[in-house]
């Protein structure tokens, strides 16, 4: 988890009190393509808008230019719909065991 944190140019967090109750982290380059990671919100904080709000204090951050992109959970894909995300099909996934191959 700190290395996660440590290599990631852009998260935002949600706090009560002193307890972290949701984070958002990306790695972009504030120009083109901003890549959220991972988006997690305590499961009693859930449905209350902490996810969208940290999507929306993440694209604040990164201008009028720069495209979000995310990977979702099976279970989260009507989620993302509902608050805008466009369905792309085109993605590809290396596992870690993996090699490319020649």
């Amino acid at each position: 988890m700190e290395g996660m944190i440590a290599n990631s140019n852009l998260t935002v967090t949600a706090w009560h009190k002193n307890q972290l109750i949701g984070i958002a982290r990306s790695v972009t380059d504030f120009n083109y393509a901003c890549y959220l990671s991972d988006l997690a919100v305590s499961l009693e904080y859930q449905k209350s808008g902490i996810g969208r709000r940290l999507q929306i204090l993440t694209q604040e951050q990164l201008g009028p230019k720069c495209k979000l992109i995310l990977i979702a959970a099976p279970a989260a894909n009507q989620y993302y719909e509902h608050i805008g995300f466009d369905h792309n099909p085109r993605c590809w996934v290396l596992e870690r065991r993996s090699s490319i191959s020649s």
